[in-house]
């Protein structure tokens, strides 16, 4: 993967020097370079070789191709706005953080062409350069939440270093990313922490039940460690999704709790199933010896046209492995070449684009993707 430029880090906790790794492991990006306001945290990511400079933040973003927003979520918006100020036409910026409406919503239109927001699904219990890994983001789900005006090349150029770095980028919206992320991640952050909380202010038979918990407690509750004031600014920087979510599950909850004040056996056992069969679902593996397929699609020399695709796509599940982008002349057309695991995606992301007006080429060779 060749990048034009730099790339800056801004913020080399556990997610930007995971980052800085794996961009020096797993790609031939050769200059990475840190901005941190912990002085402390900044060397520690230079020894540990995840970056192999350090500037201030002005220096750091003026010549780089990239720059990678890992700081609070708090910060983001104030942080973009700084960063595009700074950076040059050409710069590409992008963010880690775990909420995306705000943050998009405050970065201006025009700014927008440049600015693409990014969420790889993925963490850890410990935080902190000492924690990084060059590994984390492989096989991590990394939500992309570009803009109608985004660039294209820009686009394609984020996507391709997701990918490098052994993530699957996949297109969303912003609003729909925080509802998701409502739902799969704060929603059971808040539960895991009122579960623990529970547990440890109810004394059985003056037992402490925290002391007995068996292997189901631990499991839900794992998260629970995680980082207190990290946690409560994300919680609150999506509160609309989560309190949304937070009161589909207390009907869910009232529902079961209705079921054992009648002593209904049968409505138990329906909510138990589906629940056993939705987990089955959604942890059964992708079968990795799919070949892939590859489809090419015209796209109008017009702001938003590739985002529009690579986000109509990440709606239907479709996750695209590659893409590649002949831009064609000045008020012209050119050609998107997607690869997509195996023909069966493939042809429902024919469906699926040929209904939103997208005109579709015959498919190609992927190596034809070079």
């Amino acid at each position: 993967m060749s990048e034009p430029g730099p790339v800056a880090l801004v913020g080399v906790g556990l997610m930007g020097a995971s980052l800085g790794l794996a961009l020096r492991e797993r790609t031939d990006v050769e200059t990475v370079i840190g901005v941190d306001p912990d002085h402390a945290t900044l060397a520690q990511a230079r020894r540990r070789g995840a970056v192999t400079d350090s500037a201030p933040l002005c220096d750091a973003v003026a010549g780089a191709g990239c720059v990678v927003l890992a700081a609070p979520v708090t910060t983001l918006p104030a942080l973009a706005a700084e960063v595009l100020a700074a950076s040059g036409d050409t710069t590409l910026v992008t963010d880690l953080g775990s909420t995306k409406t705000r943050l998009m919503g405050a970065v201006g239109g025009h700014a927008r062409r440049r600015f693409i927001g990014g969420h790889p699904v993925c963490g850890g219990e410990h935080s902190g350069p000492g924690a990084a890994r060059a590994d984390l983001f492989v096989g991590a789900t990394w939500f992309l939440t570009p803009g109608e005006e985004a660039r294209a090349d820009l686009y394609e150029r984020l996507h391709r270093l997701v990918g490098a770095v052994g993530a699957h980028p996949t297109a969303i919206g912003a609003e729909v990313h925080d509802h998701l992320m409502a739902v799969v991640s704060h929603l059971p952050h808040m539960l895991a922490a009122a579960l623990v909380n529970h547990a440890a202010d109810s004394a059985p038979e003056g037992r402490e039940a925290l002391r007995s918990a068996g292997p189901s407690f631990r499991d839900l509750t794992r998260v629970a460690g995680s980082n207190p004031e990290l946690w409560a600014d994300i919680l609150l920087d999506n509160r609309a999704a989560v309190l949304d979510a937070s009161s589909g599950l207390r009907r869910g909850l009232e529902a079961v709790e209705a079921s054992l004040t009648r002593g209904d056996r049968g409505a138990l056992v329906d909510v138990l199933a589906r629940g056993r069969a939705a987990n089955a679902r959604l942890r059964a593996p992708l079968d990795p010896a799919t070949p892939s397929a590859v489809l090419s699609v015209v796209v109008p020399d017009r702001p938003g046209a590739l985002s529009a695709i690579a986000t109509a796509l990440g709606h239907a599940h479709i996750n695209i492995e590659d893409l590649s982008l002949r831009p064609g002349p000045p008020g012209g057309v050119g050609v998107v070449r997607l690869v997509v695991a195996g023909e069966s995606a493939a042809e429902q992301a024919r469906v699926v684009l040929a209904a939103r007006g997208f005109e579709l080429d015959a498919p190609t060779d992927v190596e034809e993707l070079g």
